[in-house]
This record gives C-alpha cells, structure tokens and sequence, in this order.
C-alpha cells in the first residue's frame, strides 16, 4: 500500500483493497447529486418492496405499504434530523436558519426509527390497521434499507471508528473527512509521511450486522410466536448491534452537557425492554394456554 493516498482514495490494507477515484458525488446538467442521497433512496425503495412483499405473504394488502410509506419517509427525515439537530445544539444554536442545510449533513437513524414507528402508530389508529402486525411486516424492509443506506456514509467518508489495524481497517485520507471525527487515539497513529488514518470502518460493521439480522427476521417470520414479536426482535436485535458500534465510533452523539452517547444508552435500553417484553408475554401466553386446558 501507498503511503501518499489520493484525494478520492479509500484502502483497505490488510485486505490488500486500494479503490481509487470513489466519487462522492456526481453531476447532472450542471447539477451536484450526492451519491449518499442516491444509496439512501435505493435502500428506501427497496425497504418498501421487501416491506410489500412480505405484506403479501401474510396476506396482507400490499397498497396498505405503499400508502403508508408516504408518511413514513418525510417523517423519518424529519426525525432524523431532529434528533441529529437537538443532541448536536451547539453547531445550529448560533444559525438557526442551519438547521434546514440537509445537503450539508446531519441525520441520525435512530431519529428516523422513531419517527417511523410514530408515524405508524399514527396511521394504524387512523386507518384502523393492527399496529403490531403491521410493524412486523415492515421491519425486514427498515433493515434491508439499514443494509444498503450505511454505504452512503462510506461514500461521504463518515460514520468511521478510532484507530484499529484489524482485518478490516480502511484508511481515508485526513482532508477528506471531518477534523472533528478525528479523536486524539487516530491522530497519535497517523504515521509521519502519510496523509491518511485508519480506522474501524463501522459503517461496515453495521451493515454486516444489519444483513444477519435480515436474515434472521426473515427466517423467523413462520416462527414467531405472537404479532409484534419481529418488531420486538428488530428493536432487540439492532439494539445490540449498535450499542456496541456506538462505543467504537467518534462521530457519536451525546445528551447535552453529558459523556453519555444517547445512541448507545438508547439501543441498550431497547435490548434490554425488548427481551422482556418478549419473554413477558411468552410467559403470560403459556399461563394462558394452561388455565384454559
């Protein structure tokens, strides 16, 4: 590997991977479209065919998706953005008017997640459609669009980790990515005569996840034992995931005028009220069944 990286480069070395000339960007008739824009659609849209299909297999009408789907995305990215906006306060309170630059960055899933299931909760009342059904025909779509959306933060070099030299480290060069991103642990690394760091490519590692998840949700469908139960796998299961990405990463949100990243204290609790939802209404299904025998 070379240790002059080009502007557009991204390595990873101990793969033996050198991709030149990643784009973030590109243009149409004189118009710049970000690619992390483009990868954020095609994951949405494929989120909500995976979402109508399953629909379609619980017998479900699938324009009931596609309806809902609607609501769901211009709430998710108001979502997300408020929950970016209210745990980075300092950045916009000086330039209210910032608030409203989503080309310049700035949206948090977990924002998103609970937007859309509000949104959903909103319309199943209105349209007098089961909320937890519902939420369990939607969640293998919501994941698969977490598969294919974190690729846009490897395209706008974001959402990395601190220094590591594992199988998977990526090296970025340093005028490509945030100062801010760069904690004192992956500047004390950068090697003198080089103009790249390397890192954990978290990005990565929760795509990874989110993929085994889709998987898992996918397998389980024919197996869950009450409505809500994927819902509840999906909050458990990606809570897992990223309570641990979380800790790795140094582009990560904290509760104001605190050292606790409200990412990973929020995915730890939703792991940890998803398994005891689960395992309460097991328990209260089985006493259920048993005083009715």
């Amino acid at each position: 590997m070379q240790n002059i990286m080009g502007n557009m480069d991204i390595a990873f070395p101990n793969l033996g991977i050198y991709l030149k000339n990643v784009p973030k960007s590109f243009s149409v008739f004189g118009f710049p479209i970000a690619l992390y824009g483009v990868i954020i659609a095609i994951g949405v849209f494929a989120g909500v065919l995976m979402a109508s299909h399953v629909a379609k297999l619980e017998k479900v009408d699938s324009e009931v998706i596609w309806d809902f789907a609607i609501y769901a995305i211009v709430f998710s990215i108001i979502g997300a953005r408020v929950y970016y906006v209210i745990f980075s306060w300092d950045r916009y309170k000086n330039d209210l008017l910032s608030v409203f630059y989503l080309r310049n960055g700035g949206l948090a899933i977990y924002g998103a997640v609970i937007a859309a299931f509000l949104t959903m909760w909103v319309y199943c009342r209105r349209k007098k459609q089961n909320f937890l059904q519902l939420a369990d025909i939607c969640v293998p779509g919501l994941v698969l669009g977490q598969v294919i959306g974190r690729w846009g933060n490897f395209t706008n070099r974001e959402v990395f980790g601190e220094y590591t030299d594992n199988l998977l480290a990526m090296r970025l060069p340093i005028q490509m990515v945030r100062a801010g991103d760069i904690s004192e642990s992956i500047s004390a690394h950068i090697i003198e005569g080089t103009n790249y760091i390397q890192v954990h490519p978290t990005f990565l590692y929760e795509s990874l996840w989110n993929l085994v998840l889709l998987f898992l949700l996918i397998f389980y469908r024919k197996h869950k034992k009450f409505e809500g139960e994927q819902w509840l796998l999906y909050l458990g299961g990606y809570g897992l995931g990223r309570a641990w990405i979380e800790g790795i990463r140094t582009d990560t949100l904290f509760i104001p005028h605190t050292t606790i990243a409200v990412s990973q204290m929020l995915a730890a609790v939703l792991v940890v009220v998803a398994a005891a939802a689960d395992i309460f209404i097991r328990r209260h299904m089985r006493k259920s069944r048993h005083s009715t025998v």
